[in-house]
């Protein structure tokens, strides 16, 4: 859990540093697994966007080339955000907020509407609310982890 900065010095990565990543790693496998025929069904009904797109990751969650690089973007801002402490946070924490957001479109939207253009189907919906329920956590769980050991220090508090 060590990394070495520009001036040779090494330095310890925290919670949310490895948190990060981890999390951008897996959306990164998820993406490019949404391009391999096979693994994502209906594959030869792949489209780059809508509810049309009939392809099903594991044969379960609605897929289009659009929602495949959505999660290859989020993969990579993920692997990125471990360069440093503060940007890993705020991926864990707006992401998760962000696949919130996305859980409340999917229950909002009907499938067959022209607004899922992702796509969304029932089984996304659920993994999104996971996924935004589970990345906050971390983004909390790993600050925490941090105050615990007194290596991150309390909001400021300024009475006046």
């Amino acid at each position: 859990m060590e990394e070495e900065q520009a001036d040779g010095i090494r330095t310890r990565r925290r919670p949310p540093q490895v948190a990060a990543p981890a999390v951008g790693a897996v959306f990164l496998v998820v993406g490019v697994l949404g391009f391999i025929p096979g693994i994502t069904t209906g594959y030869d009904e792949l489209e780059f966007a809508g509810h049309h797109s009939e392809a099903r990751l594991f044969g379960v969650f609605a897929v289009s080339i659009l929602h495949n690089l959505v999660h290859l973007l989020f993969g990579v801002v993920g692997v990125l955000a471990a360069r440093k402490r503060a940007a890993s946070r705020i991926f864990l924490m707006i992401g998760g907020g962000s696949y919130l957001l996305l859980w409340i479109i999917g229950l909002a939207i009907p499938q067959s509407s022209p607004g899922n253009f992702l796509p969304f189907n029932v089984a996304d919906n659920w993994l999104h609310l996971g996924l935004g329920v589970g990345m906050i956590a971390l983004g909390v769980f790993t600050t925490a982890l941090e105050r615990k050991a007194g290596d991150y220090p309390e909001p400021d508090m300024q009475h006046q």
